[in-house]
């Protein structure tokens, strides 16, 4: 699909300022809608949405369908009464610039649990039927989801494997009799679903109201210790105690000399292509309900996957295997009709295949400014060699902020040499014309100006933030996905100078309407 000439910013929703504890679907994220149609953009650009598990990563969720019940917005919850505001008054005090999730998840889930039984006690009658609705058109997902979560809970914790064996084979009668006993927990993980949906949607009517498309994602593998997987076990390659025989990763690149192994259990692709694809159709469909555009992360893999056999502590001994191809994507066009609505993260080791792959389906890759300066002029990541058809990023979640990326002295925090970081600045002191005082905005400006369809800025390189708000450290296991912004941090000042930015290249709405561009 060929979108037009347009730019957008990347920040998650848990990065939203606000005074519980994490970002949310309440005041802040409609007025970051507000910021962006103000400031000319035409995109926001979200991480996945799912119920966050192992390290707290949007890209090892519990469920590929249910939404986060930490990102319910409580102040919008009082307003229907579903939490007091003796609730709102008694929640802790957490730092505005971080979210301390071993803290925020259990108080916010004490008020969530209050706030769904408020509702399921009083639900009017046009609740009930909404309810109802909500419940039949996703029930095939929504059932196990919530009975895995109220198991997780039981369990404290535990990996599904280490469930009672009943549970782990999916015995009927044993599923059957933990519905009962924990019926109460899992109508409440239902209620927040439900509660999500209305959330999530009214904002994103909000954003397309005011000409702002809603980029999502979607992680091309799913958590090992998720409803996913355990209730689809046949979908994975497992031994026959539920764990996974193969792990996914990528082999050694820019971000680690080992590689980085993932752990994800990897498809029975035969499996899927035998039923039609209908497990992948649904996780699209449902993704598009709450999403205009997907990026399709590590899309490589759909051509060639690294496998690495598990147990195994590093990614180096793996091999590549051949993944669905286009099959899948000839599905996909089949059932939703025309062009996919699909960016391709197609970064890392790229090769002719994958290319073409991306290239037959008219799907737009991306380019990081970052990866830019470490070769030469040929380099697919400089501008000048930009196709339209790309989304072009300063950076993107996997990344150091532009700022700490430029203050890089090597060693521990890069895996690049010294040296190596030397030549790549004075590359790009000489290719952006810059000292390199304002490296934010010099790369901003440099994206914008390009032939690029689509730019994507992540808000801490609006703001010129520096290490201190990198959001994912690909690899480390703790310490991610924290960072958030703080009041008042998107000035008038930071809007005025993108809007004048986007309006000079002519990405700004009303100008491609005044001047007839498309």
């Amino acid at each position: 699909m060929l979108f037009e000439r347009a730019s957008g910013i990347l920040l998650h929703p848990t990065s939203l300022p606000g005074r519980f504890g994490i970002g949310d679907m309440g005041e802040a994220a409609f007025q970051f809608i507000d910021f962006l149609q103000s400031s000319g953009q035409q995109y926001w650009q979200v991480l996945p949405l799912g119920h966050t598990g192992y390290g707290d990563s949007p890209y090892q969720s519990f469920s590929a369908f249910a939404g986060n019940p930490l990102l319910l917005s409580f102040e919008i919850l009082a307003k229907k009464g579903l939490v007091l505001q003796s609730e709102l008054d008694a929640f802790p005090e957490f730092s505005e610039g971080r979210v301390d999730y071993g803290a925020v998840i259990p108080a916010k889930l004490r008020v969530l649990q209050k706030a769904a039984k408020r509702f399921r006690d009083s639900m009017s009658e046009k609740d009930r039927e909404d309810y109802h609705q909500f419940w039949l058109h996703n029930s095939w997902w929504l059932d196990d989801y919530a009975l895995f979560i109220a198991l997780k809970d039981y369990y404290k914790g535990a990996v599904w494997t280490q469930w009672e064996p009943g549970l782990v084979y999916r015995d009927s009668e044993t599923i059957g009799r933990w519905q009962n006993v924990l019926h109460d927990a899992i109508e409440s993980i239902k209620t927040w679903q439900f509660l999500f949906m209305q959330q999530w949607g009214d904002v994103k009517q909000y954003a397309n109201r005011r000409g702002i498309k809603m980029i999502g994602d979607i992680p091309i593998y799913v958590a090992h210790d998720s409803v996913d997987v355990w209730a689809n076990q046949y979908l994975f390659q497992l031994d026959e105690n539920g764990e996974p025989s193969v792990v996914a990763g990528v082999p050694p690149d820019y971000f680690s000399e080992t590689g980085q192994l993932w752990g994800n259990p990897i498809y029975h692709w035969d499996v899927a292509r035998d039923q039609g694809y209908s497990w992948w159709t649904a996780r699209f469909r449902d993704t598009f309900k709450q999403v205009d555009i997907v990026r399709l992360d590590h899309f490589r893999g759909f051509e060639a996957y690294w496998q690495v056999p598990g147990g195994e502590e590093t990614a180096i001994n793996g091999e590549w295997i051949d993944g669905p191809g286009a099959a899948l994507f000839d599905h996909l066009r089949h059932e939703f009709g025309g062009e996919l609505p699909i960016i391709a993260e197609n970064l890392g080791v790229i090769t002719e295949e994958v290319e073409n792959l991306r290239k037959r389906f008219g799907l737009p890759g991306m380019a990081i400014l970052q990866f830019a300066f470490g070769g030469d002029a040929a380099c697919g990541d400089l501008p000048h060699n930009y196709p339209n058809d790309i989304v072009a990023y300063s950076g993107t979640h996997d990344n150091d902020t532009t700022v700490a990326w430029w203050q890089s002295t090597g060693g521990e925090d890069s895996t690049r040499t010294a040296k190596e970081i030397a030549d790549e600045k004075a590359y790009a002191k000489k290719y952006l014309n810059t000292p390199g005082n304002e490296i934010h905005w010099d790369c901003i400006r440099t994206l914008m100006a390009s032939v690029a369809n689509t730019v994507v800025t992540p808000v801490q390189d609006l703001l010129g933030l520096g290490g201190e708000a990198r959001m994912n450290f690909p690899g480390r296991p703790y310490g991610n996905w924290q960072w958030r912004l703080k009041p008042g941090q998107l000035t008038d000042d930071v809007k005025k100078r993108l809007l004048e930015m986007t309006e000079l290249y002519g990405r700004a709405p009303r100008i491609r309407k005044q001047k007839g561009i498309k």
